[in-house]
């Protein structure tokens, strides 16, 4: 039997370098099922604003808050009076709680305006509870807030919208966690390991891996599940993960895949993404990606037009609106569309036609 568990392990092996690409760790490619973090919320009021805080005409919850958190510190407020403080602001405020997380620590929280003050900078969030899903207080939040700069120049030259937002902040660890959420860890014998990203081939080589070190011990459940078998004790389960996570799995190649972020224009490859021949037409823009890089070729919009040659290790040219590639490369079709000075909405559009028509072998997505 041991002979023939060893023979299993070397074609194992075998068989994953023959298309090795590259290595990661379990605890990079999977998360433990039951195990995250938790959303906080609360309502609470900015303090020390400089005249950018809630007019109290367009937003009358801020003065109604106010009138309730001064009447709670025993200052009472004449009936009918007219509250027009433009260094109070209302706001919500937003934390994540994280597993295992016990009282006295600190937790970073965002703080977002919800009326109409103008900027959150140099404002003081007065101490407002942070309520879970079940409606209990599970921490408290007090602090000054942090607002980015804004730098006009920089975001109207590279086009980003709503980077300079200075109606939200945050306060670095701003929060003090008041209960403790139980989790039912270590009190059941199996153990559910889920993916990041779904698929058959990396749960089948974690299974594999995992009972070369524990044998029988892995089960492949789907594409995104790999179920452990342990026993209900704290001890054991936290020693088997911390070898568990610390394995290395020799992951296939991956789909190509490529990334456009339609506010900022970037394209992110996790490949060398290569394309067939095609020919696109864009407005006033016309693309051709041809197979070879040394040979003739003729302007296909115009009836009378020259052959034209293009130069040896030449991307492009640009013969009057057209662009003829010719590096099938996908990397260096994109950068030299950026070179010509193509938007954002012109780029995304070239991609997809090429995706439709076949030309570009990979998927696609717009974020």
């Amino acid at each position: 039997m041991s002979k023939i568990t060893l023979l299993k392990l070397i074609l194992f092996l075998l068989v994953s370098f023959s298309s090795i690409s590259y290595a990661e760790k379990i605890r990079d490619l999977t998360s433990i099922q039951g195990i995250r973090d938790n959303q906080l919320i609360g309502y609470g009021l900015i303090v020390g604003l400089d005249g950018t805080g809630d007019q109290s005409t367009q937003s009358p919850f801020t003065k109604q808050s106010l009138s309730n958190m001064l009447a709670k510190l025993g200052v009472t407020v004449p009936f009918g009076m007219n509250m027009n403080v433009k260094n109070v602001a209302a706001v919500m405020i937003t934390a994540k709680l994280p597993p295992f997380s016990h009282s006295g620590e600190k937790i970073d929280v965002v703080v977002s305006s919800i009326g109409n003050s103008k900027s959150l900078r140099g404002g003081t969030l007065l101490m407002t509870p942070l309520k879970g899903a079940d409606d209990k207080i599970y921490a408290v939040a007090q602090g000054n807030i942090i607002v980015p700069e804004k730098n006009n120049n920089f975001f109207k030259k590279n086009n980003f919208i709503g980077d300079y937002q200075v109606n939200s902040g945050r306060i670095n660890h701003g929060a003090t966690i008041e209960r403790e959420i139980n989790t039912d860890f270590g009190r059941h014998k199996t153990i559910n390991l889920q993916l990041n990203q779904e698929d058959f081939s990396t749960a089948q080589r974690i299974s594999d891996m995992i009972n070369v070190k524990y044998p029988d011990t892995a089960t492949p459940i789907d594409s995104k599940t790999v179920q452990l078998s342990t026993v209900a004790n704290n001890n054991v389960q936290v020693h088997m993960l911390s070898n568990i996570q610390n394995i290395d799995i020799i992951m296939p190649s991956q789909e190509a895949k490529v990334i456009i972020n339609s506010h900022t224009g970037s394209v992110v490859m996790n490949q060398e993404v290569t394309l067939s021949e095609c020919a696109i037409s864009n407005g006033s823009l016309s693309i051709v990606v041809h197979k070879t890089q040394d040979s003739h070729y003729e302007n296909p919009l115009k009836k009378n037009s020259n052959k034209k040659k293009l130069p040896q290790n030449s991307t492009y040219q640009n013969y009057d609106k057209e662009e003829y590639f010719s590096n099938r490369n996908l990397n260096n079709i994109v950068r030299s569309l950026n070179a010509l000075g193509t938007r954002t909405n012109e780029l995304i559009s070239i991609l997809q036609s090429m995706k439709k028509a076949g030309c570009l072998h990979a998927k696609l997505e717009i974020i």
